[in-house]
């Protein structure tokens, strides 16, 4: 098998693996809320139109609920 054939195999996983690192790899965002105190949450914040909620982890593994009410600014680290 020639350099060239075997580059082309590995193309296609190395792309795959690139996708799935900058899929896992997400922005930290602060959220502040309006009484002052903040939260940094791992990835941009989930907002629930049903709820009313954004839905975000912390860097610790906690699940945070907030209403948006509450939310002075939402941006990222």
């Amino acid at each position: 098998m020639s350099g060239f054939d075997s580059f082309v195999k590995c193309v296609p996983a190395g792309m795959i693996l690139a996708s799935v690192f900058l899929t896992a790899c997400s922005t930290p965002h602060v959220v502040k809320l309006k009484d002052g105190r903040e939260f940094i949450s791992t990835g941009q914040p989930d907002y629930d139109d049903d709820t009313g909620f954004y839905e975000f982890k912390t860097p610790d593994g906690r699940e945070m609920e907030l209403n948006r009410d509450l939310i002075e600014s939402i941006h990222s680290k």
